[in-house]
């Protein structure tokens, strides 16, 4: 089946460039020149990702990233311009699933759609993990707390996943990100400690008082075994 992909750019160059570049990897991409077009036509059709610009004309990217995010769980990988430090990490926190500054290559960019893609599908084995009052659910891709859904993008669901099978064992972030296989992240890359600070606010009572995901000092990070 086609992939489809929403691509919200408003240098209409460019935005034919990825069209078609992407059309010949088999991917179908709509694009949209403005934060409030793309809106309307991914609350109007389906699409599998969405390939978002940070600097749009008439909506900032991250609150465009913030309303999709509300709606669905939607995959995103924004691009920007901008290539600060900050403003990867309030991307990250709004929600995007990976972030790309331009000028890129449009090997990565493929590469990184098809990562997104791929762990939204799901390559793990169906299979729920119970943690006391929590359950991942690795088959569906779902995090429930006493039952009740917690919002995650797929990057984060990668992240405590891994945490989860190998609960009770300290991961440093190197291991982390091995898990999170085709992401160029370093060890000093602070994106891995956003996403850890989001799986907390979704999964833990009090995230300032973290007994899930327990921070070892120095080391990295563990998943608590025994959880109530």
């Amino acid at each position: 089946m086609t992939e489809r992909i929403l691509l919200i750019e408003d240098d209409k160059r460019l935005a034919e460039m990825v069209k078609s570049y992407l059309g010949e990897f088999g991917f179908s991409v709509t694009a949209a020149h403005s934060g409030g077009a793309g809106i309307a036509l991914y609350r109007r059709e389906s699409f599998d990702a969405l390939i978002l610009d940070l600097m749009l004309p008439d909506i900032d990217g991250l609150e465009v990233c913030r309303q999709i995010r509300a709606d669905a769980q939607a995959r995103i990988l924004m691009l920007t311009a901008r290539g600060d430090a900050m403003d990867r990490v309030v991307g990250l926190e709004m929600g995007a699933d990976d972030y790309l500054a331009k000028p890129f290559e449009p090997r990565e960019l493929l590469a990184r759609l098809r990562a997104i893609l791929r762990r939204a599908k799901g390559d793990h084995k169906s299979e729920v993990l119970r943690f006391g009052r929590l359950d991942i659910d690795a088959g569906a891709r779902q995090v429930r707390l006493d039952g009740a859904p917690c919002t995650l993008t797929g990057y984060q669901f990668t992240l405590l996943l891994g945490l989860a099978q190998h609960a009770g064992r300290v991961m440093s972030r190197e291991v982390l990100m091995d898990i999170l296989k085709n992401e160029r992240l370093e060890a000093f890359d602070r994106s891995i400690d956003v996403h850890i600070s989001r799986i907390r606010a979704a999964i833990e009572d009090d995230p300032k008082k973290p007994r899930r995901v327990i921070t070892v000092r120095g080391a990295g990070y563990v998943f608590a075994k025994a959880q109530e």
